[in-house]
């Protein structure tokens, strides 16, 4: 099985894609940090977040989209900006008719490290042990994406196979 894991962000977006087949090791198959100007319209980003996703979509082919649900303390302005880049991602998926399963970033948390309060640097080191990962990772957002895609294969308990 094959999926998108999605960190959504409105300036950032990290993205993986991972695949798994019954009784073996997940593969990293692609991740990136997507980024959106600030010099650009609001809808501008929206549109180029939508077409990324698209575009990934199109070329992987997942069966599922995972990705992480909001939670925001301090900035609604912030919180606003993400989820409307979370609808356009949700659009996405339900275009192309995904299966799609969001985590809080407790469940993230506890699937990738079994502790839900470990701290966000317990989590980067913990996707670095589960996973192969081929290429140096600038950005925490990718990260992020990944563990969302591990999180989804270890809540997920029977798939097809892959191919």
């Amino acid at each position: 099985m094959k999926i998108i894991a999605i960190d959504p962000g409105y300036e950032r977006l990290g993205v993986a894609i991972l695949e798994k087949s019954s009784g073996s090791k997940e593969t990293l198959i692609f991740s990136e940090c997507f980024k959106t100007s600030a010099k650009e319209l609001a809808e501008k980003r929206l549109f180029l977040i939508g077409k990324e996703v698209s575009d990934l979509i199109k070329k992987y082919g997942p069966d599922a989209l995972a990705i992480e649900t909001l939670f925001f303390k301090n900035n609604a302005k912030t919180a606003m900006k993400v989820s409307e880049a979370r609808g356009v991602i949700l659009y996405e998926a339900a275009k192309n008719e995904l299966e799609v399963r969001e985590f809080t970033p407790l469940e993230i948390k506890v699937a990738v490290t079994g502790y839900g309060k470990s701290e966000k640097e317990q989590v980067t080191e913990m996707v670095k042990r589960l996973i192969k990962i081929e290429k140096t990772l600038k950005y925490d957002d990718e990260y992020d994406a990944i563990a969302v895609g591990l999180t989804y294969f270890a809540t997920v308990k029977s798939f097809p196979q892959a191919g």
